[in-house]
């Protein structure tokens, strides 16, 4: 095995993310790639030891890491419920389901670790179980490996004599089962007290029981060796160990999608010398990133928590008018507010960088869950013909990368760009080289030339179509900016239809030209594949589970993060092979979008609205039994 998974689940209140971001972070620290899905229910706290109350954290480690795993090798199950979902998955509901290869959440040679003290019959009760025997009633075969863990009384064993109440105690809980799966992995518990203190360095009061209880955890299973059928990686330790990957010397970090996207509209300001503008409002799962640069401002960031999403991003235009590199960030149903205002910015060409954290929808949907089903509203959701570039993310790492070069496109083409992300990249996290700012490509703000001080006509463009950028407090260059359509040759107001025919075809020439200046489009092949006639297509967060896929089928992946314009030779690549199947986690939008760009090119698709990221094995049976 190259990769391991790991699946923590339990209440909301037992605290699966910080355990599972704590196993994912000491992990990458140890050397291995990561992937990792938080996957939590929408409701603010639902009641203890219901099935609609189970969260979860999801990561695997290891080496060619692509996703967070289909199924779990090793479950963390803190109560009834959570054994349930893990076992059941989607099907939790159904009274007659049990154990069943596609449905489950981890593999049948899985190890699950089961807090026996939270299968009483009142939790048994409250996970809707009919017998009092829940590995029986579930189906759960023999090949998987339970480990009863009295987690609960253990906890409040190593805890008598420290003075907390009983429901501080248990909170604790997570911690002895974060130490024992530390013994499973054979990680460094001087490495593993190391993070736990800079978890809790603004908790000090914290520190010492939640580290005892994670010690005592790492040693119970060293003391008592539980009986476990281990999983031997590299044939000298008893327990699971795993394939360190060999990764260029730097500084590493595990990082999520929306404090990368942060750091990369931090990093393009300070390459461009540009103040950083956010104008925001909260709004599951983007505010993370509202979040993270308000509190950057010792790095010259001004972040503004509007009254609403409207105002969030007129703030922002009116600070990108004012020389600043300007931004907002949102979900989808975010994005639909502020569709007029990007219109304005579109009109009077101005950079804009606006960020769409996707989640599952319309209206308020599933907005803890992850879909890619804003794509034509990012590309036409707009009146009048109103272009503007969009490109996407892929991973959690390269959310930094795609915000940097977000910002780049923006300040040198004077257009709105809109980001796309989802929420499995916002939440999730993945391994991070750290790089110097030097190393990122340069930026050059589109700043009106020195000679045109004095006669500055805001109607003047560059060779590429592009308008200059002037500013108030640049004497010489004053000038009206407006939403109404503007004279070709004055930039005054204008009504005549043949202008406006002109100034509409400029404005879609200056989006197209910057397909000149982005990436081609390159295709990725199994090292052992020499040709194929097949070629999987995707865009954004999809990247991980088709690179996976094509790997497992033998086939070409082609994945797109620039999406409008589009990479200048997509035609030449897609014209090359016999199959084409677009995957995404939508109805088709990429696909339909596709087949309006290149009508000769045949495209299939494959399609998941779940609220899940793709599991690779189902795109794989798909493309071969289809």
């Amino acid at each position: 095995m190259k990769n391991i998974t790991v699946r923590f689940c339990g209440d909301s209140g037992d605290g699966m993310q910080l355990t599972g971001n704590m196993f994912a972070q000491l992990a990458a620290e140890m050397g291995n790639e990561i992937s990792t899905l938080p996957d939590f229910p929408a409701e603010i706290r639902a009641p203890q030891g219901t099935l609609g109350g189970v969260s979860a954290f999801q990561v695997e480690l290891g080496h060619e890491v692509y996703t967070s795993g289909d199924k779990a090798d090793v479950v963390v199950a803190m109560n009834a419920a959570a054994l349930k979902v893990c076992t059941l998955g989607s099907h939790f509901n159904h009274p007659q389901a049990h154990f069943d290869d596609d449905f489950a959440l981890y593999h049948r040679h899985a190890i699950v670790i089961v807090d026996t003290d939270s299968l009483t019959d009142k939790d048994l009760e409250k996970a809707q179980y009919h017998t009092d025997n829940p590995f029986t009633e579930l189906g759960i075969p023999e090949s998987v490996q339970i480990v009863p863990v009295a987690l609960t009384t253990l906890t409040k064993e190593a805890l008598k004599d420290s003075g907390m109440d009983n429901k501080s105690v248990l909170k604790c809980r997570n911690m002895f089962a974060l130490g024992l799966i530390y013994w499973l992995f054979d990680e460094p518990m001087d490495k593993a007290i190391h993070l736990l203190e800079e978890k809790f360095k603004k908790k000090p009061a914290l520190v010492a029981p939640n580290t005892k209880v994670m010690v005592d955890g790492y040693n119970y299973g060293q003391n008592l060796a539980l009986n476990v059928q281990q999983v031997r990686l590299d044939g000298d330790k008893s327990q699971i160990s795993n394939c360190k990957c060999q990764m260029p010397t730097g500084h590493y970090t595990s990082i999520a999608g929306n404090k990368a996207t942060a750091w990369g509209l931090i990093a393009a300001a300070e390459k461009a010398g540009k103040r950083l503008f956010l104008g925001s409002y909260p709004i599951t799962p983007a505010t993370d990133i509202l979040h993270e640069l308000a509190a950057r401002k010792d790095m010259n960031v001004m972040a503004i928590q509007a009254e609403d999403e409207i105002a969030g991003v007129c703030t922002a235009i009116g600070a990108a008018f004012a020389g600043d590199l300007a931004c907002t960030s949102t979900s989808g149903p975010g994005l639909s507010l502020k569709s007029e205002a990007i219109g304005l910015a579109v009109m009077a060409e101005l950079p804009l960088v606006v960020i769409d954290v996707q989640r599952g929808g319309p209206s308020t949907g599933l907005p803890t869950k992850t879909e890619q089903t804003d794509l034509l509203q990012a590309l036409y959701g707009r009146n009048g013909e109103c272009p503007a570039v969009v490109i996407a993310a892929s991973t959690s790492a390269n959310c930094f990368d795609y915000a940097y070069e977000a910002c780049k496109i923006a300040l040198e083409n004077m257009t709105p760009v809109i980001l796309m992300t989802d929420t499995y990249l916002a939440n999730g996290t993945a391994l991070w080289r750290i790089p110097k700012l030097a190393e990122l490509p340069e930026i050059h703000p589109q700043t009106v030339p020195e000679e045109l001080k004095g006669h500055y006509n805001p109607a003047l463009r560059d060779e590429r179509g592009v308008r200059y950028w002037a500013y108030p407090g640049m004497e010489g260059y004053e000038h009206r900016n407006i939403g109404l359509e503007r004279d070709a040759e004055k930039g005054t107001i204008s009504t005549n239809p043949e202008n406006h025919e002109q100034m509409v075809l400029a404005r879609k020439h200056k989006i197209e030209q910057i397909a000149n200046s982005i990436p081609h489009l390159q295709t990725l092949k199994p090292s052992n594949l020499k040709t194929s006639d097949t070629l999987l297509v995707g865009w954004g967060s999809t990247e991980g589970h088709l690179h996976a896929a094509a790997n497992e089928i033998g086939c070409d992946l082609a994945h797109f993060n620039y999406i409008c314009p589009l990479p200048k030779n997509t035609h030449e690549v897609l014209s090359r092979y016999k199959r084409i199947i677009v995957c995404e986690l939508n109805t088709g939008q990429f696909a339909a979008y596709l087949r309006a760009q290149f009508p000769d090119v045949h495209i299939e698709q494959y399609n998941e609205i779940q609220g899940q990221p793709f599991a690779v094995e189902r795109i794989v049976n798909f493309v071969k039994n289809n």
